[in-house]
């Protein structure tokens, strides 16, 4: 599954009422120091701020403490520290981080590069009138003959280009992409999102993803889901499915270590740990 290789951090972090609190505290760097660092593994793992392993092992003290290379003890204090003023929130024994989704979006990275891939299409366009003026000046000095074919030549460049722009417009409203859609959503475990998820289906069926290849991730994801026995509440919801395109994503399915799926708080130690890694 892909993972985010970003998290979003407001400049005015340290200036934050509950940061300032915390640096009044003994241990205050291992703390915030922490804090980052379930903040890179949220990211990571992209499942909503929900901190599992494989998507069914909740995480314990012990092993963030050696997975972030801290003292238990103070991943405890951090963890307390961290429930005790809101910023995470512990439901049926698994750690999360509330509002993941709504702070750590990709949908403003997404903007952007939609932005800059529009910017330089408008850029390069600039050049190319730029350059097609420059030379019809020195043709029209040195030989206007020459000049002429070029001017003949661009017209039939736009003509062409027309016809081009006319077939794919008509191929496109030949296709029906709202029943397409409806037919998929009725497949799609988790209906959350519905219209964010239909906007980002067409633009992908648009930018020339095939209906098949969406058909059959999520066919792949459901068998994933059934498989690994994970529960509807960790299901990516269908806005999120779409947006990060997961239907392109390899669903491996993993050995579960009997020694260590017990029990949901049973202890576990090191070499356990490294084992289902």
């Amino acid at each position: 599954m892909a993972d985010v290789k970003w998290i979003k951090i407001v400049t005015d972090i340290f200036d934050d009422e509950k940061i300032l609190l915390i640096e009044t505290l003994p241990e205050a760097d291992s703390i915030i120091v922490v804090w980052f660092k379930l903040l890179c593994l949220a990211g990571k793992q992209n499942n909503s701020g929900v901190f599992t392993l494989n998507n069914s092992m909740p995480y314990t003290d012990k092993m963030f403490a050696t997975i972030f290379r801290r003292k238990e003890s103070t991943v405890q204090l951090a963890l307390n520290t961290f429930e005790k003023f809101g910023m995470i929130e512990v439901i049926d024994n698994t750690i999360t981080i509330p509002n993941w989704g709504k702070h750590q979006s990709v949908d403003m990275l997404q903007d952007r590069r939609d932005y800059m891939r529009e910017y330089m299409a408008e850029y390069r366009q600039k050049q190319k009138l730029i350059a097609c003026k420059t030379d019809r000046k020195v043709n029209s000095k040195a030989n206007s003959k020459a000049n002429v074919n070029l001017q003949e030549e661009n017209k039939k460049k736009n003509k062409n280009k027309n016809k081009n722009s006319i077939t794919a417009e008509s191929a496109d409203s030949l296709t029906d992409y709202d029943s397409e859609f409806e037919l998929l959503w009725k497949n799609y475990p988790n209906k959350k999102g519905k219209d964010s998820a239909k906007k980002d289906f067409i633009k992908s069926r648009k930018s020339g993803v095939s209906l098949e290849a969406i058909e059959k991730g999520i066919e792949k994801y459901k068998k994933y889901i059934e498989h690994e026995k994970i529960e509807q509440r960790f299901v990516k919801h269908g806005s999120t499915f779409f947006h990060q395109h997961s239907w392109e994503d390899s669903y491996d399915y993993k050995v579960k270590n009997p020694r260590i799926f017990r029990g949901e708080r049973e202890e576990i130690r090191d070499e356990d740990i490294y084992e289902v890694l």
